[in-house]
């Protein structure tokens, strides 16, 4: 097996972003499809446009992130859970990442040690910190170049971890038996000790060392008192503070407005809400003013008349 842990014939994903270096990076392109072989089952990707490339799930071996040489990647756990998804079942992800030392000090950069736990939040196992380095002055320039980072305690880690030996989502069927296994006679056999400890018995219920307890002791003098029925009735919609009556309205506010807006004249057009322009010839609201569905509106007796 080569470098990075690549062995013939095997797929295998290379994530850069943009702070990798342009020869760097052909030069492990090259390097990685002279160990695969012939057939050169590479593939190159940006980090940012990674879920937007279309590969199917379970298609790489081997997935190679912010390793190019120079790099100083950032994994979110959006990455870091598509990588999940495009690694096979039991494939491998390695990947080098620019950590603090101290949380706190940078919003954008991972701790040395939350870094292995968003892998394993991501889906992967066997999650292991395999190297541990100071930055180049160059990488180190590029984390605040793009991350506004002024800090000193910058490390880059390299970590590895892999996909389960099963697919995301799938199922198995559990075999379980919860059947009792049968004694001599045939049927199952039950534990006599158990059958007695939830065994009660008339002889146990006169047993003279038993305490029983009277439920009547367990109520007080405030329990026994008749409640004052006031006290039980519901509030009405209007102490409640509410303007329309609920769904069950028992305190006769539903009746109170249903009378108010049969006592209105009836629309015969259903318009007379919009204005003198959607109003019949014959409306009684003719000149006056637009108003709200279901509004009260006082008619004078010589406006009333049939619409």
């Amino acid at each position: 097996m080569g470098e990075y842990g690549v062995a013939p014939g095997q797929r295998v994903a290379i994530i850069w972003d943009s702070s990798s270096p342009v020869e760097a990076l052909k030069d492990l392109v090259d390097k990685i499809q002279v160990l695969v072989g012939a057939d050169h089952h590479v593939s190159v990707e940006n980090v940012n446009q990674l879920s937007q490339s279309a590969h199917k799930e379970s298609s790489f071996d081997i997935v190679l992130s912010g390793v190019v040489p120079g790099s100083t990647a950032q994994h979110s756990a959006e990455v870091l859970a598509e990588i999940a998804r495009i690694l096979k079942p039991g494939g491998r992800v390695l990947l080098k990442e620019p950590v603090v030392t101290e949380s706190g000090n940078s919003s954008k950069l991972k701790t040395a040690a939350k870094l292995p736990t968003a892998l394993t939040l991501s889906g992967l196992v066997e999650v292991k910190e395999l190297q541990k380095e100071a930055l180049t002055p160059e990488e180190a320039q590029s984390v605040r170049e793009r991350l506004g980072y002024q800090g000193n305690d910058l490390l880059l880690v390299q970590i590895e971890g892999r996909k389960p030996n099963f697919e995301v989502g799938s199922s198995s069927q559990l075999k379980l038996s919860f059947a009792k296994k049968p004694g001599p006679s045939g049927k199952p056999s039950v534990d006599p000790a158990a059958a007695k400890l939830w065994t009660l018995s008339a002889n146990d219920m006169n047993d003279e060392e038993m305490d029983i307890l009277d439920s009547d002791e367990l109520l007080d003098f405030e329990d026994l008192k008749k409640p004052d029925p006031a006290s039980l009735r519901a509030p009405s919609c209007k102490e409640m503070g509410k303007k329309k009556a609920c769904k069950n309205c028992t305190c006769g506010l539903a009746e109170e407005l249903e009378q108010k807006k049969s006592s209105q004249p009836k629309s015969a057009c259903g318009n007379c809400y919009l204005g003198d322009a959607f109003r019949c010839a014959s409306c009684p609201y003719l000149g006056m003013p637009a108003f709200k569905p279901g509004e009260k509106i006082l008619l004078k007796e010589n406006q009333l008349h049939d619409a």
